[in-house]
């Protein structure tokens, strides 16, 4: 582990992570946008953001529910070093987590301060009704045995608007943050790469991924594997 970059953690007062697909793919769950990921393929014909859409899940729901539940969920999958020392972070009330990933593995890692910006699959509840239902129960069926309604997940889909109260909590974190962590994301999709637009000019800025990236401002670029780093990583 570099000095200087643990410095940077014993340091800071108020780090944010910012989390993307990277963090999982240790864990199992395959990285959506990669070259071999969901969306580099289409499948039955249609691009994988038509299956992931509202008109989906409203015109055709047992296709919008077989391709969720055939490539989204791995309930298997667990925590990696990753997930946990960033949870560490946040359960001393150092850190909080702003992440796009919905598979809840900072979930089960016991995260606190944690903002899933794109929602969580293993929430589920009735279009009809609202009542939530247990995600074990969505995978048996997409119907609810109470009313009959059409169940889904609590991910945000295409040609749906985000959580404005999430928009409003990640912006704050940003603005009062003085360490930021990338980890594990390309910050392109928007409007989550948008969140460092917010980011307090006097933070600094520590990027730990296996992709080069490239902002207009000073930041600290890590390229490697995290689970390396964390690894290593003490939690102060």
């Amino acid at each position: 582990m570099n000095s200087d970059i643990q410095s940077m953690f014993n340091d800071a007062k108020k780090i944010v992570f910012l989390t993307g697909a990277g963090v999982s793919t240790p864990s199992g769950i395959p990285d959506y946008r990669s070259k071999n990921g969901l969306y580099s393929s289409s499948a039955q014909g249609k691009p994988a953001e038509y299956y992931l859409s509202h008109a989906c899940l409203v015109n055709e729901p047992e296709t919008f529910y077989q391709f969720v539940k055939t490539n989204m969920y791995f309930p298997e999958a667990k925590p990696n070093v990753i997930h946990e020392k960033q949870a560490e972070f946040t359960q001393m009330g150092k850190a909080s987590i702003i992440t796009q990933n919905v598979d809840n593995l900072y979930k089960v890692a016991n995260a606190k301060n944690l903002i899933e910006f794109h929602g969580n699959l293993y929430n589920v509840s009735c279009e009809r009704c609202h009542k939530t239902v247990a995600w074990q129960d969505y995978l048996n069926t997409p119907v609810h045995a109470d009313c009959g309604g059409i169940l889904r997940p609590d991910i945000v889909l295409y040609d749906e608007g985000l959580n404005e109260q999430n928009i409003m909590n990640s912006i704050n974190l940003m603005e009062n943050s003085d360490l930021i962590v990338i980890v594990g994301t390309s910050m392109r999709v928007y409007p989550f790469a948008g969140l460092l637009d917010y980011r307090n000019p006097n933070a600094k800025v520590l990027a730990i991924n296996k992709e080069q990236l490239h902002f207009a401002f000073h930041f600290e670029m890590i390229q490697a594997d995290a689970i390396e780093l964390f690894s290593q990583l003490n939690v102060n």
